[in-house]
């Protein structure tokens, strides 16, 4: 089938699947804290420690709201928020190391938000100081943060790497002026070209660069020219993001409408010409939305079939357990979901409280697990071998759905195994709701997500 027919029939609402279930399709009830935390010791203790476990830290704090963002945000230019945020934090953690049987090996740590980057270095190593304090690093360590390029600074950069971070991931979303102003992200590409360079004077091994496609007003012309300007730093991992317009999700979002964006065509357009400039470049294409070179530890970890995907996106990394602190933030304990209080006062009441701030949650059943087995290894390997109980997890509709798929050369189907093709790795999440049967009964009702495409 031609490419623009593909689009037309695949660009339905569809998740980014960095779970299953996905968020809005866990139990009405959240699991009691105490339950939770029964989850969590039973995770802890039958993972091998040498594993380690994985945190997420949500620092929501930003100075100015970017209109795009689908993030937990708390927006101010009061700084003095900082510490007392922090020592909430501890807290929370202080909540967890109560239950761990013996003291936490740390094998994967991440700062999101929100800006990391909002906070001084002296409080970001305040932080990391507390958190380490009762806890084991990991001898393979991997840690990373996200920063803004206007207000990451040398001494941002040098204090996290002395503190253990190798990897920097900064938010360009794009190049061109209208589109930066448009989206309340005007960031001179001078400053981005500092703290990359910065960054690899300072020792970091991977820079990442975020960018967006389907954003209000940009052509090929534009998108053409932010690839040029990146490709003279060649930052080692790529992250090219879909533009998710859900303004009844997002109010900021409605400072443009769909008549400013660009259409289903042009937004497909705009992702074949990243794609074939990022190969021509040398980028390997990694699962959904993400390119490294060669050189990057997720390129290896592709290579070796060990790539894992959790709500931090891809990561060379597969703990059982990932704890996440801070407002908004999930954690995963491989058995249950549990997400945090989004409002700031809200997760700080709780905690004054000596209560874990549960705002929501999901213990997974028998069949979720499995086909959160099936999603991950499509969405990481692209492939999945069958088996009775797969067979058994799909209805005539998906077995029909499937073989649609085979037609239009999106998978190859064989009597044991589904290999995802190249055609197919631009579609692989439409490809994982085949899996997903409680999205299809909601999408029945109202539209939840974004577009695929």
């Amino acid at each position: 089938m031609e490419k623009h027919l593909l689009i037309q029939k695949y660009n339905v609402p569809a998740p980014r699947y960095t779970s299953y279930p996905t968020i809005p399709f866990w139990d009405k009830d959240a699991p009691s804290a105490d339950k939770w935390f029964d989850v969590v010791k039973r995770t802890f203790v039958e993972s091998n420690q040498q594993k380690g476990i994985s945190l997420y830290i949500h620092l929501p704090y930003c100075e100015s709201l970017c209109t795009y963002c689908g993030c937990n945000t708390r927006i101010t230019k009061n700084h003095s928020v900082e510490k007392s945020y922090i020592k909430t934090l501890l807290k929370e953690w202080q909540l967890y190391l109560e239950q761990f049987p013996e003291k936490p090996i740390i094998r994967e740590l991440h700062l999101g938000g929100g800006t990391p980057t909002f906070f001084s270095p002296g409080n970001l190593r305040m932080l990391l100081d507390g958190i380490f304090q009762e806890a084991i690093i990991h001898p393979e360590w991997e840690f990373s943060f996200e920063g803004h390029p206007n207000n990451t600074t040398s001494e941002h950069l040098q204090t996290l790497f002395d503190m253990g971070f190798r990897r920097v991931s900064f938010g360009i979303q794009d190049c061109d002026p209208l589109v930066q102003l448009t989206i309340n992200r005007v960031q001179p590409f001078e400053n981005v070209k500092f703290v990359t360079e910065e960054a690899r004077r300072i020792g970091y091994e991977s820079v990442n660069f975020d960018l967006i496609y389907g954003l209000p007003y940009q052509t090929i012309n534009s998108v053409n020219e932010t690839i040029n300007q990146v490709s003279t730093l060649m930052p080692d991992r790529i992250a090219f993001y879909s533009y998710a317009h859900v303004p009844w999700v997002k109010p900021g979002q409605r400072s443009y409408t769909d008549k400013d964006l660009p259409d289903s065509l042009l937004k497909r357009a705009l992702y074949e010409l990243a794609l074939e400039k990022f190969k021509t470049l040398g980028y390997m294409d990694i699962g959904m939305d993400h390119f490294a070179l060669p050189r990057d530890p997720l390129f290896n970890a592709m290579e070796t079939k060990k790539l894992h995907r959790n709500f931090m996106g891809y990561t060379t990394c597969h703990t059982d357990l990932l704890i996440g602190l801070g407002a908004s933030s999930i954690s995963d304990a491989k058995y249950a979901y549990l997400q945090n209080e989004k409002k700031v006062e809200l997760y700080t009441l709780s905690l004054e409280e000596n209560k874990l701030p549960v705002f929501k949650g999901h213990l997974l059943t028998e069949k979720d697990l499995k086909i959160k087995e099936v999603i991950l290894a499509i969405a990481c390997r692209g492939e999945i071998k069958w088996d009775c109980k797969l067979i058994n997890l799909l209805d005539n509709e998906a077995h029909f759905e499937l073989g649609k798929m085979q037609n239009d050369g999106l998978v190859h189907l064989s009597s044991d195994y589904l290999k995802v093709t190249a055609i197919g790795k631009a579609f692989i999440r439409n490809i994982c709701m085949v899996f997903d049967s409680k999205l299809k009964k909601q999408l029945a009702k109202e539209e939840v997500f974004s577009k695929a495409i």
